[in-house]
């Protein structure tokens, strides 16, 4: 690694490298492998939140190895699919599967969709094609494989030899009625696979045993902690998880400051150090409401890809992490513009810019940067006017305003009408609404077309835009902003669009002052 480059790096302010500084502070003489942690639980199908964590995490890790190369790591991505299915998710088929078979274990439960093993299985393959899809480096890890393996067992028999102190960490949070039955073990019940809520009455240290009451025969049944005849409540079972797999980073909500910290008690009780990390705020519906699994309220990963590319994905995941966003449909053409945006910036920047730059975490240090003469924006307002069904109709009007173009601009620009094409017909088309102009208003966009009848075929976009310009200041509009929203208002049916000069320039003047003829005549209402 350039020796400027990792000076550079340990000065920068972008938010992985200053994380990974922190995790560089906490290495033990001779560690050189760090263990990063992500973490799913799939009683719900994946959502972008559980993606965002994988990727936030993943250029952390890159950010670590820039910042020295001789350091391993790897990414764990554990799924909690021991857990007891707790409610039935909303946006689920089938839903009596999961009624019938609810405080089991995700991995023991039928799969409604009757194409996997489990539910938990069907979940857990979802979230792998996610992630290599994007290209992730992780290793999967199931919590039901890890339990009935053994591998834990190290630390269970740890916990149960403080099986006092970690309760006595946990029982002060908990209502009345709940201390009275609170155990770091939740026994899974032998006759019916269901992960019992039960009141333990004695922890035996030496054998790694419980006895417990079971509410539903009342009986006493004992039976060992091992080998995945417990489970453990999740606040301890995640500071288990992070003393067995040695765990140095995990990132989670803002939600979950309380148990990160509880869990962290629990792991230095059991005389470890826990792991590093950043609490990072949540992710909200149009309606202001947190995303939820059971709920799927949201944006899939799918639904994003469906309009727009990955890498817009992962900078939305980038950009201020710290601060609660919106993630609604309406975010996306922003979020494609803003990376197209970035990406042409880097190649001119310098190395200290370039390390703050979100396409150098996004691209692990590599993007490759070229200029894409056409914003995402532009071609929906193209697609809007032209009525366009197909890209041939839509490279058409590119190739007359762009001319020659690098080969990687078009493969993109190609990629971009496709997704144009898909957003606009389920989100803008739904939505058009044209206003008729009124008398003032018919006479401004006379002149607009009488101005614009007389410019040369081939303007550029800066001379249309200040015809525009002019024509509004003329016109006395206290805010021009009212005058943009007028003509985005009257001829394509929306309150906003692209640099108005830019979208002429790319639908042509003809065209366009055909479209304002027919808004004159009354014909787009």
């Amino acid at each position: 690694m350039n020796k400027s480059l990792i000076a550079d790096a340990t000065e920068s302010k972008s938010w992985p490298f200053e994380e990974a500084r922190k995790i560089i502070k906490r290495l033990e003489k001779n560690k050189k492998d760090i263990v990063f942690e992500t973490g799913y639980g799939p009683s719900g199908l994946p959502h972008i939140g559980t993606f965002g964590e994988v990727a936030r995490t993943s250029m952390v890790r890159f950010a670590l190895k820039t910042l020295d190369s001789s350091i391993e790591s790897k990414i764990i991505c554990f799924s909690d699919d021991m857990d007891g299915l707790r409610k039935v998710p909303d946006n689920i088929p089938n839903q009596k599967v999961l009624e019938d078979n609810l405080e089991k274990p995700l991995s023991t439960i039928p799969d409604p969709y009757g194409k996997y093993k489990s539910y938990a299985e069907h979940n857990n393959s979802l979230l792998k094609d996610f992630l290599n899809q994007f290209g992730f480096e992780y290793e999967f890890m199931s919590a039901t494989e890890q339990y009935l393996s053994g591998n834990f067992d190290n630390t269970l028999k740890d916990i149960m030899q403080n099986y006092d102190a970690i309760s006595n960490i946990i029982l002060p949070t908990l209502g009345e009625a709940r201390r009275e039955t609170y155990s770091p073990f939740l026994p899974i019940c032998e006759e019916t696979g269901r992960v019992l809520m039960a009141k333990v009455l004695e922890a035996d240290k030496e054998k790694n045993t419980i006895l417990y009451q079971n509410d539903r025969t009342n009986k006493e049944v004992e039976t060992s902690v091992l080998k995945g005849k417990c489970k453990l409540q999740w606040k301890v079972d995640w500071a288990m998880r992070w003393v067995s797999l040695g765990v140095d980073y995990e990132m989670a909500g803002k939600d979950l400051i309380e148990s990160v910290n509880l869990s962290s008690k629990i792991c230095r009780a059991l005389g470890k150090v826990p792991p590093e990390g950043f609490n990072y705020e949540l992710f909200l519906d149009q309606n202001g409401e947190k995303i939820s699994k059971s709920k799927g309220n949201g944006i899939t990963i799918n639904e994003w890809l469906k309009y727009a590319n990955p890498e817009s994905l992962s900078l939305y995941m980038y950009q201020k992490p710290r601060r609660a966003k919106k993630l609604s449909f309406d975010v996306i053409p922003k979020a494609v513009d803003e990376y197209q945006t970035f990406l042409e910036k880097y190649s001119s920047q310098t190395v200290p810019e370039q390390l703050n730059n979100p396409v150098f975490h996004i691209h692990n240090g590599q993007p490759n940067s070229f200029k894409v003469p056409v914003s995402f924006a532009l071609i929906l307002n193209l697609v809007n006017a032209s009525q366009a069904d197909n890209k041939d109709v839509l490279w058409g009007f590119i190739k007359g305003y762009i001319g020659d173009i690098s080969e990687d601009a078009e493969v993109y620009i190609n990629q971009l009408l496709g997704y144009a094409l898909s957003y606009f017909n389920d989100f803008v088309l739904p939505k058009k609404s044209y206003r008729e102009a009124s008398e003032k208003e018919i006479g401004y966009l006379e002149e607009l077309v009488s101005r614009f009848s007389k410019l040369d075929k081939n303007s550029e976009a800066e001379t249309i835009q200040t015809i525009v310009y002019d024509i509004g200041k003329e016109a006395e509009y206290e805010n021009l902003r009212d005058w943009f929203m007028a003509l985005y208002q009257i001829l394509l049916g929306q309150e906003q669009g692209p640099r108005f000069g830019s979208f002429v320039a790319l639908y042509g003047i003809d065209k366009t002052c055909e479209l304002i003829n027919r808004a004159i005549k009354k014909e787009l209402i």
